[in-house]
């Protein structure tokens, strides 16, 4: 059997995981790990990575963890909320990489990817937000967020259904070891 490609224009863009960040959400324990989840599924399926860093010079990297999963993903620094409002971060993406359809996980829900997933539609892509793998530091401000994001066009579902509606059917190539992966990360 040929192992299906991966959807083409398909990217999971992981907004602004860094310890600092992490530490200051709500359960930023259990988005670190439901976004690992995402990100070891999306690479073993073949979908590319990406990460955004908000101001990494002052306020650090991304969770070494999470850039050990995807060790060919590139890491965009940036200083506006929406990472599609900083140029190079638009350019590559769009431009370069030709990205129609962005999965979006990360922190926080109600700034950076709230302004992501608007940018990103004003843009014209398909938006689906990973609605396990993101936080807040407020979750009721969160709620109004994806309430918001759901009514302007953005796909809110879980990563599971995402990643399954992927591999389509039991007899695809990487099934048994999602499963173990969804195991492992319950």
């Amino acid at each position: 059997m040929i192992a299906p490609q991966p959807p083409t224009g398909t990217l999971l863009l992981c907004i602004d995981l860094q310890p600092v960040f992490l530490r200051a959400v709500v359960d930023g324990g259990r988005v670190q790990r439901r976004c690992e989840f995402a990100v070891a599924a999306a690479v073993a399926l073949g979908l590319p990575v990406a990460f955004t860093e908000q101001v990494p010079q002052k306020l650090g990297g991304t969770a070494p963890e999470l850039l050990a999963l995807a060790p060919n993903a590139t890491t965009y620094g940036k200083t506006s909320f929406s990472a599609l409002a900083d140029q190079g971060i638009h350019d590559a993406l769009i431009q370069q990489q030709r990205v129609e359809h962005l999965l979006l996980c990360g922190i926080e829900t109600p700034i950076c990817v709230y302004q992501t997933a608007i940018a990103a539609l004003a843009q014209g892509l398909q938006v689906t937000l990973l609605s396990d793998c993101v936080g807040a530091r407020r979750p009721e401000d969160a709620a109004s967020c994806l309430t918001a994001l759901r009514a302007a066009g953005v796909h809110i579902l879980p990563s599971e259904t995402i990643f399954y509606a992927l591999l389509r059917d039991v007899q695809h190539p990487f099934f048994k070891s999602y499963t173990q992966l969804v195991k492992s990360h319950a």
